[in-house]
């Protein structure tokens, strides 16, 4: 009795805030019904307030009537064919295909666009002729729903493929070794909001949730939850066909129930919770917008964070209230060389010096553990600087963050989950906090940071003429190289003796390397690198500061692959000196 009573509560005030003068936000709403599906009764009224469009009025009062498009034919069966499966009586049928058809060809006039069979718009009007509303409401509803929650081009697939990666990456790396991406099964939930494979009660209580979010990323969520639930069975088909699997998750939704769905729901958004927000605010142009800058996630290496995010995560470190559920916390490996980062740094930042995974791959694999048995330690004396989110830093030039990409890379590589790194770097972070920069970093030295000399040689450009620049810029250049190589085997050092004996004094000397560990260097320099850069950049991999060491041989791929002793080949794809992905 207390529990319908409860239900009854929360209907009467939803009802009351339908009838206020003023209509109430999605947000509002969403606080009201408390995760719960919505009355059918309600439906239309709530639907038309998550989606803004009360007060929009009659658009198709615009409309001539004249149904000339190209295409018109291929609407006109489309949406016979539609009202067929809906059931109406014979009646009503002429009167809905006749609003369908206005429908969609005021929005193909008004839009500039041109309907194509297939494209996922009848799929979102069946759910609201249901609604059994006026035309015009129902243009308005179609209408917002295509400009809102329908994303723009495949850039949504890049997207899910990173927000995979971070959550599963040994089921990303299954499907990609399969060459299977996502929009290859998720194009029809996506253009459809999941109303071409789901049905019809399981869509529209789906549909109440995920109107209340009004986040339109949520939909690259539930299609996550959908792919991680079917993790055993997709991961089992290893031997089937490359069309198969990506059938048998393309119906994957049409077994879901109205009665799952808001567990489906709260599902998707825990998993939202427990992932980098920042990825919105930055794709939100590509993916809902105008801009057509794909490559921005197209070619990432792993879910990009920005420097806002994680300077907040790691000072203000922010809890979500009256949760049971954690907030994504950070722990931040800064991957710059040494000097840079005891030129400033983040309190909270570890430092893993890229470097060693080439030069000394011991070392680094030691590296690598301390740092971990770091990360398990400040998570159970529940440290600041501690948190499950792994997330690398470079410095944001180009060149040096070669290395830091290939150190993400190898983590990637061992399925290591919640990895990301920071968008641009440590110059990123710098210009974040503009002048507090001293005050906010640890160990800041305006003399030794490359960024701050970087903006001194910009306002100094214009006094300086273009020869005298050049020269002052190749000095201070060859004077951090010599000073990084004269330095380079000193902390190395320091760095390997600390990890081993972390108790040690860490003002000792460290001591000299002896020839048998110098051969030892030398033998894995010259081991293959795992992950390979561009070619151009093939004689920097080519370890030669000692002038005896002989060259790494350079080996054609092509002539290597027809040596008998190969028993097999794979494909891969390159990890370039910026960090994008490209297949090889």
């Amino acid at each position: 009795m207390a529990l319908q009573e409860d239900e009854n509560t929360w209907v009467l005030e939803l009802e009351a805030a339908l009838l206020d003068t003023e209509a109430p936000s999605a947000s509002d709403i969403y606080a009201i019904c408390k995760g719960q599906p919505v009355p059918a009764n309600l439906r239309p009224d709530v639907w038309l307030a998550c989606l803004y469009v009360t007060d929009r009025g009659d658009q198709l009062s615009q409309f001539n009537e004249v149904y000339d498009l190209p295409e018109q034919n291929i609407i006109r069966e489309d949406c016979q064919q539609l009202v067929a499966k809906l059931g109406n009586d014979d009646e009503d049928k002429v009167s809905v295909v006749s609003d369908l058809e206005s429908i969609l060809t005021f929005y193909c006039k008004s839009k500039c666009k041109r309907y194509e069979r297939g494209n996922g718009w009848l799929e979102l009007l069946g759910p609201l002729i249901a609604l059994k509303l006026p035309r015009a409401v129902t243009y308005n509803l179609f209408e917002a729903i295509r400009d809102i929650y329908i994303p723009r081009g495949e850039t949504y697939s890049a997207v899910l493929r990173l927000l995979l990666l971070y959550h599963e990456p040994e089921l990303c790396s299954f499907l990609d070794t399969k060459r299977i991406s996502p929009d290859q099964y998720t194009k029809v939930w996506m253009n459809t909001l999941f109303a071409g494979v789901c049905s019809l009660p399981a869509v529209c209580t789906m549909w109440d949730l995920y109107f209340m979010q009004a986040d339109p990323f949520f939909m690259l969520f539930l299609s996550l939850i959908m792919v991680i639930n079917a993790r055993e069975q997709i991961l089992s088909m290893k031997d089937e066909d490359k069309q198969n699997i990506i059938d048998a998750i393309a119906v994957m939704p049409c077994a879901l129930e109205a009665e799952d769905v808001t567990d489906f729901c709260s599902l998707a958004q825990y998993y939202a919770m427990k992932t980098p927000a920042s990825f919105k605010q930055d794709l939100y142009s590509v993916m809902f917008g105008e801009s057509s800058d794909e490559k921005l996630i197209s070619h990432a290496l792993c879910l990009p964070v920005s420097a806002q995010e994680l300077v907040e995560n790691a000072i203000e470190a922010p809890a979500v209230p009256n949760s049971s559920v954690e907030a994504v916390r950070f722990f931040l490996v800064d991957c710059r060389p040494a000097e840079q980062y005891n030129a400033g740094h983040l309190p909270t930042a570890f430092h893993l010096d890229c470097n060693l995974m080439l030069q000394e791959p011991a070392a680094f694999a030691t590296a690598v553990q301390g740092l971990l048995q770091a990360q398990r330690q400040a998570l159970a004396v529940g440290s600041q600087a501690g948190g499950e989110h792994l997330c690398f830093l470079g410095s944001g030039r180009q060149e040096e963050d070669r290395y830091t990409h290939m150190v993400v890379a190898s983590f990637l590589q061992k399925h290591t989950q919640y990895v990301s790194m920071v968008t641009s770097g440590y110059q990123a972070i710098h210009e974040y906090f503009g002048d507090e920069v001293v005050s906010s970093l640890v160990d800041h030295n305006s003399q030794h940071c490359l960024v701050c000399n970087a903006n001194m040689s910009e306002e100094n450009s214009n006094e300086a003429s273009p020869i005298k620049m050049k020269n002052n810029n190749s000095d201070l250049l060859g004077k951090i190289g010599l000073a990084m190589k004269l330095k380079s085997q000193e902390v190395k050092g320091k760095l390997f003796d600390y990890i081993v004996n972390p108790t040690a004094n860490g003002n000792s000397n460290t001591e000299k390397r002896d020839s048998k560990d110098l051969d030892y260097t030398r033998r894995q320099r010259k081991t293959a690198p795992v992950f390979s850069i561009d070619d151009d950049q093939e004689i920097d991999m080519t370890m030669t500061n000692n002038e005896s060491e002989e060259p790494i041989e350079v080996v054609s791929i092509q002539q290597w692959m027809k040596d008998p002793k190969l028993l097999h080949s794979f494909k891969c794809q390159e990890v370039k000196v910026n960090g994008d992905l490209c297949d090889r």
